[in-house]
C-alpha cells in the first residue's frame, strides 16, 4: 500500500527562493474531495497526475496516496468534470539536509498563503528546520489543497 507520510508548515519571508534549485507551477482540481477518498487531477509543468487519496491518521502526518502520470491532455480533459475551485500555486524545491521541502506559493484565491511541506520515511523523523520555516500545521484541515479549494484562503477572515 502506497503511504504518503508528510508535515505541514507556514512559511514566514521569501528567503526560501534564493535556496530553491526549482519551481514549477502547479494546477489542480478534484472529482471528489470526499475525506475517505480524495481523487485529484494535476497538470505539474508539462505532465499530468491523477492522484487517490485517503483518509489521513490522526495526527494528520500519515495518509493512503496513490498517484499515476496521465497525459496532460486527458488531464486537462478531466479538469472540466472537477468539482468548484481549482488550486492554483507555483513549487519550490528547496533541500534542506537529507529532505527536500517543497514550498507552496499560492495564487488566485489563495493568493498570500505560502505553505512547505515535507515528506518523511516515517513519522518520527527528525527534519531540518530552515529559518523561514514557520508554525506547523500538519493536521489542519484548513491547509489541505482540497479544502482550499473549496475554503480559499482569501475568505477565511469572514
Amino acid at each position: 500500500m502506497a503511504v504518503e507520510i508528510e508535515r505541514k508548515f507556514l512559511v514566514t519571508g521569501d528567503g526560501f527562493k534564493r535556496e530553491a534549485t526549482a519551481a514549477v507551477r502547479i494546477i489542480q482540481g478534484y472529482l471528489s474531495s470526499v475525506p475517505e477518498r480524495v481523487v485529484r487531477v494535476r497538470i505539474k509543468g508539462d505532465k499530468g497526475y491523477i492522484t487517490i487519496k485517503g483518509i489521513g491518521s490522526d495526527s494528520g502526518m500519515t495518509r493512503y496516496e496513490w498517484e499515476k502520470e496521465i497525459p496532460v491532455g486527458d488531464a486537462r480533459e478531466l479538469m472540466s468534470l472537477c468539482e468548484p475551485g481549482i488550486i492554483d500555486k507555483t513549487r519550490y524545491l528547496v533541500p534542506a539536509g537529507a529532505h527536500t521541502i517543497e514550498v507552496d506559493v499560492f495564487h488566485g484565491d489563495n493568493d498570500g498563503l505560502v505553505l512547505a511541506e515535507v515528506e518523511l520515511p516515517d513519522e518520527s523523523s527528525p527534519i531540518e528546520r530552515p529559518r523561514w520555516l514557520g508554525e506547523e500545521v500538519t493536521g489542519d484541515k484548513r491547509y489541505y489543497n482540497n479544502e482550499l479549494a473549496t475554503h480559499p484562503f482569501k475568505d477565511w477572515g469572514e
